[in-house]
């Protein structure tokens, strides 16, 4: 049979898929009137999880909230429904349950499994750092989960501590599917309208987690998930991330140099298995291999694992949040979080916590999470002086009354903001300040805008990414450290 056979077949297959493709997470006609809601879990760019319970069957909900006025203008609908798409076919105990969809006039909702024992970077921070046996046990039930999603044919993109929950009785499940990308040969009915980015190198992911191939524009693999498992692993262990650093940029550096110090403490099974999960080339990281995963599996690092039946052993004691004095199989918190209300649904004009992001922190050393990967590119490093390092950075519209320009603005270690002309790579300004709050303050007027102000002049800015929030806070701990 000739290639242009092979397509026509694969194309007639295709077709015959979609058209007998029905979800099994039915759409609903609900209201978000039908839920009383609880704490919020987190925030991203365009969306929200709380806590929500049925009020007729009071069946609890990790609800996701998603902005249509956000998806549609950043151009997110085929992401969206492609996670929908994938969580419905996803049947497996160690990733997050699909149960419904609804929607009205504002927002997109996903009813997903309700995890009560809350993210495993929670109990990492907690315990400080999780003793071998403990690491041992989380990372055979990513590893189990893993296998599932890669047999299916998919990449998930985006591994890492907060987006491995736990159960009440504290197993593992994988969550956060909004980076998901299909191979060529996924098992999964991907609809014609729904697709992640069309090329499969594009950067998505947390930095601290992203393998060297793809700040390289390579092609993603199957070995991204292992090197951002190896990374995870290494966190559990040490209680900080093999690349961490003062800025993004500077993270970068260190994924492309390999840049990886083992504590002391580390086992020697430990440290080897972290090690070839790190390797620069992804096809040698053991589960991506001609082995498959048995190479991985079999690592001494995991003697004494029962991979047949790998959820029947006790998973490891919670550590609670303090003040909550519950056993972890109580089933959560139905209190009412202080920081919810009407306004986190919708257009995202709300108050309070709606401009935070789940992966922020009030740690200077965090405040870099959501800079852009453009902090990596060197073409910025010109507009830096020696020892100066970029710490925040997003292409961004300078509106002025008439009219509005992209600029490039780059917060640094200084203190100091540059604003650049990113066509013509010319810096257009540059704002040093002290840490008197009469020398330079800023103002957030809704979640994308925000306004700089100086003793003379005031310059006002749009974030498209919608973090005003992360600007100003990021800047304030500059001045208070």
């Amino acid at each position: 049979m000739g290639e242009i056979e092979k397509e026509v077949e694969l194309k007639m297959k295709l077709e015959e898929s979609v058209k007998s493709f029905k979800f099994r997470a039915p759409q609903e006609n609900f209201t978000i009137q039908d839920f009383d809601m609880g704490k919020i879990y987190g925030v991203g760019s365009y969306s929200k999880v709380v806590r929500a319970k049925k009020k007729d069957t009071g069946k609890v909900y990790a609800l996701k909230i998603m902005d249509k006025k956000f998806i549609t203008k950043e151009n997110k609908t085929a992401y969206v429904k492609l996670e929908r798409i994938v969580l419905d076919q996803l049947t497996h105990p160690g990733i997050v349950q699909l149960h419904f969809t609804f929607q009205d006039t504002f927002s997109l909702y996903m009813a997903l499994e309700s995890c009560e024992g809350g993210e495993l970077f929670d109990q990492i921070t907690r315990k400080g750092r999780l003793p071998e046996d403990e690491a041992r046990f989380y990372a055979a039930e990513v590893i189990d989960a893993l296998e599932y999603i890669h047999n299916m044919g998919l990449i998930h993109r985006d591994i890492k501590p907060e987006n491995l929950l736990l159960t009440s009785d504290g197993h593992i499940k994988i969550a956060d599917f909004g980076s998901v990308k299909p191979m060529q040969d996924s098992r999964i009915t991907v609809l014609p309208n729904a697709a992640s980015d069309d090329k499969a190198c594009t950067f998505v992911g947390t930095a601290a987690y992203v393998p060297p191939e793809v700040l390289n524009s390579s092609p993603a693999t199957i070995g991204n998930d292992l090197w951002a498992l190896g990374c995870t692993l290494f966190q559990m262990l040490s209680g900080t991330s093999p690349f961490k650093d003062a800025s993004e940029w500077l993270i970068f550096q260190r994924i492309i140099a390999r840049d990886v110090r083992f504590p002391d403490y580390f086992s020697d099974h430990a440290k080897d298995l972290i090690d070839k999960l790190l390797d620069i080339d992804p096809a040698k990281r053991p589960g991506a291999g001609r082995d498959g995963y048995d190479s991985l599996k079999n690592h001494p690092f995991f003697k004494g694992i029962n991979w047949r039946d790998i959820r029947s052993k006790s998973p490891p004691r919670l550590v609670l949040e303090k003040g909550h004095t519950a056993s972890r199989s109580s089933g959560g918190d139905d209190t009412p979080d202080s920081s919810w209300n009407p306004a986190h649904i919708g257009d995202g004009t709300g108050t309070g916590n709606s401009g935070s992001d789940v992966s922020s922190s009030s740690d200077a050393g965090n405040i870099t999470k959501l800079a852009s990967i453009d902090s990596f590119d060197s073409k910025w490093q010109q507009f830096l002086e020696p020892g100066e390092s970029i710490l925040m950075i997003s292409m961004v519209k300078k509106l002025q009354k008439l009219s509005s320009k992209k600029v490039q603005l780059i917060l640094t270690n200084k203190p100091k903001l540059i604003y650049v002309d990113p066509s013509k790579l010319a810096g257009k300004g540059t704002m040093i300040w002290s840490d008197d709050p009469n020398d330079l303050s800023i103002q957030v007027t809704s979640p994308s805008n925000f306004k700089i102000v100086l003793p003379k002049k005031v310059m006002t800015f749009e974030d498209p990414k919608q973090r005003a929030y992360q600007w100003k806070k990021a800047i304030e701990t500059l001045q208070n450290r």
